[in-house]
């Protein structure tokens, strides 16, 4: 089971540990390693909101810019055959470039929306 909570724009993965019976969660996202775990939902909520302010609280603290998680703006160079084959397959699903290559980008890295016709 994998779930995701979000808070201050920082997302969490969580899991469930069945031996422990507790739920463990990370930042994910980022490079630093920010964990935290709880027995129930409303203490993992809290966990979770706790080490998000802590973090950001620690890098202050070492003069570091805390990361941020991605924005969602994506920059990407390819070869120009590429571009014009991504450009003719937009067109040929009647979107934008941008709509289709977020879509796709999005299907294969498993986070595509699911339209249930």
């Amino acid at each position: 089971m994998m779930n995701t909570m979000t808070y201050k724009g920082y997302t969490a993965r969580i899991e469930y540990d069945d031996a422990d019976r507790i739920f463990v969660g990370r930042l994910a996202g980022i490079r630093d390693i920010v964990g935290f775990h709880a027995s129930t939902v409303d203490g993992l909520e809290q966990a979770f909101h706790e080490s998000v302010d802590d973090y950001v609280q620690a890098c202050e603290k070492l003069g570091q810019m805390p990361q941020k998680p991605a924005s969602g703006k994506l920059m990407l160079r390819v070869a120009p055959e590429v571009h014009s084959a991504a450009l003719t397959a937009a067109q040929a699903a009647g979107t934008s470039l941008n709509q289709w290559a977020a879509r796709v980008l999005g299907e294969a890295a498993g986070v595509g929306q699911h339209h249930h016709a």
